[in-house]
């Protein structure tokens, strides 16, 4: 991977050059969960934040919410699909065990050269597939990497199940990550000589465009002894589905919230602070922090460890609920959108999930879209 020691990228730099998004019609809100679950929709603003989420329609997979959003991301960044030589797909809720749901992306999407594969990192999982692919361009691997977040999270939900079905939704994000490029128009490369840019302990040559921004570095962690607390238990070599699994309801997710909780506001201050000292920056250099939608209160509670004020930063899980690894590029989308993210901008991504795992990336926005 080439970073150094620091986690700070080493190579060509790196940008994000478009965003895209899908989400699903039909909206569920906390009024239609409390008919058939012992809740209300006071309970669950109270605690979560959300008032409603999207739903996928019937027959609709994480690769079909993936493939709209990846194209879109395509076209926004203006990049042909035959330019793409790698396909990352962050998911918790993939196609099938085998083959990789990005394999079916990366075709419907017209890169049918391109590798393909998928990771699996909880919530974290939209972070750590951005670290794979902003690797593979900073090292000339490749020019362009369609990175895309896709959930049906609605397929492994147990709707009995108050503590987790009020909390999820269904969507998907996707982003195009290239090489960034000179004010002369052309691909930066990387060198070890001492008179090139240097950004966020990265030595790069060719100095970007002003406005043209570039991922600085990440922080990338995890923690095994929680590897119980969100979890499917059955389904997996672990324990084979069998008769027994399914009336045990051991495919739906099972979650210990406060054991989440406790982690989540720990863990995103301390990677958050780890990824700021590597570099080079503080607090309050960030223009806006964007963390994984889980709930209001682990933002909030989050937020306020780290010390970034709440109008630096984005929230949509009160209209999308959890959308696990889709979460991070819908709210890099619609922060664009309501111009809340400019060129210039420090903006701070946080995941943390299952695993249990965390991821922090640190960047300079810059302009996307043709």
């Amino acid at each position: 991977m080439p970073s150094s020691p620091s986690g700070s990228l080493l190579g060509r730099p790196v940008t994000i050059s478009g965003l895209g998004t899908y989400l699903p019609t039909r909206v569920v809100t906390n009024l239609e969960l409390s008919q058939t679950l012992d809740t209300s929709d006071e309970w669950i603003r109270q605690r979560t934040g959300i008032r409603e989420r999207r739903i996928a329609d019937p027959g609709m997979s994480s690769s079909d919410l993936g493939i709209l959003a990846g194209r879109a991301a395509l076209e926004d960044a203006g990049v042909l699909p035959e330019e793409v030589g790698l396909v990352v797909t962050a998911t918790i809720s993939p196609d099938q065990l085998m083959p990789a749901t990005a394999a079916r992306i990366a075709f419907q999407c017209g890169c049918v050269r391109a590798g393909a594969y998928d990771v699996s990192a909880g919530c974290s999982g939209f972070v750590f597939a951005l670290a794979m692919a902003a690797s593979a361009v900073a090292a000339g691997l490749h020019d362009h990497v369609l990175v895309v977040g896709a959930e049906t999270i609605s397929r492994i939900l147990d709707w009995e199940d108050r503590s987790t079905a009020v909390l999820f939704g269904d969507g998907a994000g996707a982003a195009v990550v290239s090489a960034l490029k000179t004010a002369a128009g052309e691909a930066a490369s990387g060198t070890a000589a001492t008179d090139e840019a240097t950004r966020g302990g990265s030595t790069v040559t060719g100095v970007a465009a002003k406005s043209a921004g570039g991922i600085l570095g990440f922080d990338l962690g995890g923690d095994g002894s929680g590897a119980d607390f969100l979890q499917i238990p059955a389904g997996g070599s672990r324990l084979p589905a069998s008769c027994a699994t399914v009336q045990a309801r051991q495919h739906y997710m099972r979650m210990n919230g406060h054991e989440v909780y406790k982690f989540a506001t720990r863990v995103v201050a301390e990677s958050a602070g780890r990824v700021l000292e590597r570099c080079k920056r503080e607090v309050g250099d960030i223009d806006l922090f964007v963390p994984h939608q889980a709930n209001l209160r682990i933002i909030e509670g989050a937020a306020k460890k780290l010390g970034i004020p709440e109008d630096r930063i984005f929230t949509n899980v009160e209209r999308y609920g959890n959308t696990s690894c889709a979460s991070i590029p819908l709210c890099l989308a619609e922060a664009r959108a309501e111009g809340r993210l400019r060129p210039g901008d420090l903006v701070l991504l946080m995941g943390f999930g299952a695993g249990l795992s965390w991821g922090a990336c640190l960047m300079e926005w810059g302009e996307t879209g043709v």
